[in-house]
């Protein structure tokens, strides 16, 4: 009997009005996760939304219209969603518990922030045992840094992406590759 390996998971992060609002690319990169959605349904991949919230943060209370997913995410009332008040997804979430009843053991990572919470939720995924695939043009930010945006949005997703290829870590599989590259 030959054993199929589990398909990989795709996780969309915070694509949510509040976070996004001032993001670049947000179309492009809309429709690059909507695109993975789709070829993972397709296939029955997978897909786990993330949303976060933050009482202290009117954009991202529960039930404001920042906190609700952006619009034109294709977000489906059947896809699961893993609540969070971290940068970190898997912080104090159901999200490890969900991945495992997936059987994932790997993880294509997209969303917003570049720099906070998806950098953070794919360091975090290494470390709680999964493979990695950031998925170069489906994730995006701001302008960034000590001067109020003093670091283009572009500059930074550059930074987040080439800091993951040239990064290794024990028994784990880590790639940047486009969302046209990517297989599930």
């Amino acid at each position: 009997m030959t054993l199929t390996p589990p398909l990989a998971t795709l996780l969309v992060i915070d694509v949510q009005r509040g976070v996004v609002q001032d993001a670049i690319d947000v179309p492009g990169v809309l429709g690059r996760i909507n695109t993975l959605l789709l070829r993972a349904r397709d296939l029955g991949a997978p897909v786990i939304f993330v949303q976060h919230e933050e009482n202290d943060d009117p954009q991202l209370t529960r039930g404001t219209p920042g906190w609700e997913f952006a619009d034109g995410l294709d977000y489906q009332e059947s896809d699961p969603i893993v609540a969070k008040t971290f940068r970190d997804s898997f912080a104090n979430t159901t999200l490890d518990e969900l991945l495992q009843k997936f059987g994932s053991t790997k993880l294509i990572v997209t969303g917003a922030q570049s720099d906070y919470c998806v950098q953070t939720t794919a360091l975090s995924a290494l470390q709680h045992g999964y493979d990695v695939t950031l998925v170069s043009d489906a994730h995006t930010t701001c302008a960034t840094g000590p001067h109020e945006g003093s670091i283009a949005g572009g500059a930074v997703i550059d930074f987040i992406n080439g800091h993951f290829a040239s990064l290794s870590y024990p028994s784990r599989s880590v790639e940047v590759l486009s969302a046209a590259k990517v297989t599930f």
